[in-house]
């Protein structure tokens, strides 16, 4: 056995902090080091040269790279101690840059626990037995979940290149969000007039199959192989008869929520959301019906021309396999209601979303694109805009930027002067951060051309006082107190992940942060991926974005993953579990705690039943190794051995 140390110096990521040749001088000290040495760049091509000089040098056989995260660069260091002539899998990352130089100021201290990274990982390295990848067979097709205007971009992507899509939406229409806007910024474009084309070709493309009012209910399976179960849910409209002539809705005597409308008005218990849907498919929501609440209605059914009422509808369930997954889950808007007492909490109805605002500038909203006050209905002259309501305010744990307010708060103050001339508009912001594609300029055409105050600073309190509201505020820029007497006040609210994209998450085995916004793989290298290959990430449900990030991202995913598609077959990776048949007791907890379904019952000849793994089901977890009661079940590249080895050594 001859092991080789390589120590990267990263430029001074690593050498700032660790003396590296020392690190190397200590391991040739170790036993079974052959070689040692410090190389300043070795995910560089002469580094990498320099690796596999030295394994034909001295005879490597085994190989601890001290360098950065193996997440970022263990593809990279198998590659090359292949290409030597080695076993891929006969290579030991060692992280001294993340856990150690990057954590560290004291050179010696840091040096010192970078030998010992390294002495564990000489020990691990010792005790690997080579592997071998599997290959298995990739399902040409793709699951795109969330019907907003990244998962459509995504969706037509694929389906242009020829892969099968299937689009599921929770709502009754796609669309999402960008539905709901008016126009958008910077070119003040109509927003319908851009997405219902889109809209309109994701349903008639051949290639995409439309799953609307559906949620993923459970994913099984693994990359180039997933199993989902998606639940259609019963709206007691049949799809297929349901021409969207609306004339349920208009003889509907049951009221309910405009969630579609963020409330801006009412609607009927059965109801399409607006003109433009795509399926233009009416939906009843029994919680509101007449019918299911007090046995008595059945209007709708009585006028519907086409038969298309069904009261009997139930729930379906389909399981769908799939080889790849993108999640265009979208966002959903700061719910401010609590957090911000100080701005009536709720309880001003002239105090709205900039949500609701923008469903009033909107032809087809509830008022017709007549902005009115809800609480008299009249129109509204001083509009007063509040910035940065549930973003960057560290006071409710909210810190991040909402990375869009800026510029739909200078739309909506552009907007309000060409539907209400004589009105006047108030900004109150932090900072503007506009750094898009003419943005700037866009901020600035708010303020010269069409007379919008900007007033740098927050707003302390909004109370009423004779019909109308103060908003109470500071302009740190004139270093004084203000006070505007507002009409009607609107908060650009922030943005969090879609409700329920926490839960979604879990079920993907994918990982989010405290906002419900799903995290990449990488932030650099890997942007629109996850953690778990062959789910992909698109929009805004990664983080805030505007409409042409969320596209070009979209893009980004639906190349991933045709890319991956088109390949055939994959190459499995060869870490999985393994039991140990004999000592086997067959009480198959592995099998209950395995999120991936790859554990089995088998018979042996003398009549037990044990356990099995499927190891093209098998991702390596380790979930079944920990909770096997008499510890049979071992990981490959991971054994009992090698982690002990790896403790003994930072014991001594």
């Amino acid at each position: 056995m001859r092991i080789g140390v390589f120590v990267c110096q990263c430029g001074t990521n690593i050498a700032a902090t660790v003396n590296t040749g020392e690190v190397a001088e200590a391991a040739m000290a170790m036993r079974n080091v052959a070689h040692a040495e410090s190389i300043q760049y070795s995910c560089s091509e002469p580094g990498q040269k320099a690796i596999i000089n030295a394994v034909h040098r001295h005879g490597l056989t085994r190989v601890v790279m001290a360098a950065c995260s193996p997440r970022m660069h263990e593809t990279t260091f198998r590659r090359t101690v292949n290409q030597a002539g080695m076993n891929p899998f006969m290579l030991e990352m060692v992280n001294i840059r993340e856990h150690c130089s990057w954590i560290h100021s004291d050179m010696e201290e840091a040096t010192l626990k970078a030998i010992d990274l390294v002495r564990k990982g000489v020990a691990r390295v010792r005790d690997q037995a080579p592997l071998h990848p599997d290959t298995v067979p990739v399902t040409m097709g793709a699951l795109v979940i969330g019907g907003g205007v990244a998962g459509i971009q995504a969706a037509l992507d694929m389906a242009d290149a020829g892969i099968p899509v299937t689009l599921v939406e929770r709502e009754s229409t796609i669309g999402g969000n960008m539905a709901r806007l008016d126009k958008t910024f910077p070119t003040l474009d109509c927003s319908s007039c851009i997405l219902t084309p889109r809209m309109v070709e994701a349903k008639q493309h051949e290639n995409i199959r439309l799953m609307v009012n559906s949620e993923v209910e459970q994913v099984r399976g693994y990359i180039g192989n997933f199993e989902v179960d998606v639940r259609r849910k019963a709206t007691c409209v049949n799809e297929e008869k349901c021409t969207g002539c609306m004339i349920c809705e208009q003889k509907c005597p049951g009221k309910a929520p405009d969630e579609f409308n963020v409330d801006v008005g009412e609607s009927k218990a059965i109801s399409v959301p607006f003109p433009q849907a795509v399926p233009l498919v009416a939906k009843l929501r029994k919680e509101h019906c007449r019918l299911f609440i007090k046995g008595k209605c059945s209007v709708c059914q009585k006028v519907c021309p086409a038969d298309a009422i069904d009261y009997e509808q139930e729930d379906e369930v389909l399981t769908e396999k799939f080889g790849a997954i993108i999640v265009a889950t979208g966002y959903d808007t700061f719910d401010w209601k609590a957090a911000y007492p100080e701005y009536g909490g709720g309880h001003y109805p002239d105090v709205i979303t900039s949500l609701q605002y923008e469903r009033m500038l909107s032809a087809s909203g509830p008022t017709g694109g007549h902005v009115k006050r809800p609480s008299d209905g009249e129109e509204p002259k001083n509009i007063v805009f509040i910035s940065c309501v549930g973003s960057r305010d560290p006071s409710i744990g909210r810190p991040l930027c909402c990375s869009v307010g800026c510029m739909y708060t200078a739309k909506q103050a552009i907007l309000t002067k060409e539907h209400i001339p004589d009105s006047r508009s108030y900004v109150f912001y932090m900072d503007i951060r506009a750094s898009g594609k003419g943005y700037d300029e866009f901020t600035r055409r708010a303020q010269e051309e069409f007379g919008a105050v900007y007033l740098r600073g927050r707003v302390g309190k909004i109370y009423p006082r004779g019909g109308r509201l103060v908003v109470m505020g500071v302009d740190t820029l004139a270093g004084e107190q203000v006070e505007v007497e507002a009409d009607l006040v609107v908060l650009a609210t922030g943005l969090s992940g879609a409700g329920g994209a926490d839960e979604l998450a879990r079920k993907l085995n994918i990982s989010y942060d405290r906002y419900g916004f799903l995290s990449e793989g990488h932030p650099k290298l890997r942007p629109v991926e996850t953690n778990t290959g062959g789910i992909y990430l698109a929009g805004a449900c990664q983080a805030p974005r505007d409409i042409p990030d969320s596209v070009a991202q979209a893009s980004a995913a639906a190349a991933k993953a045709a890319g991956l598609l088109s390949r055939g077959e994959l190459e499995t990776s060869p870490m999985v579990a393994e039991v140990d048949w004999m000592r086997c007791t067959g009480c198959f907890k592995c099998r209950d705690v395995c999120p991936y379904g790859a554990i089995e019952e088998e018979g042996l000849r003398d009549g037990r039943t044990v356990a099995r793994v499927i190891p093209s089901l098998c991702q390596g977890c380790g979930v079944c190794n920990v909770a096997c009661p008499p510890s049979v079940i071992s990981l490959k590249g991971f054994t009992d051995n090698q982690l002990i080895a790896e403790v003994v050594e930072l014991l001594r």
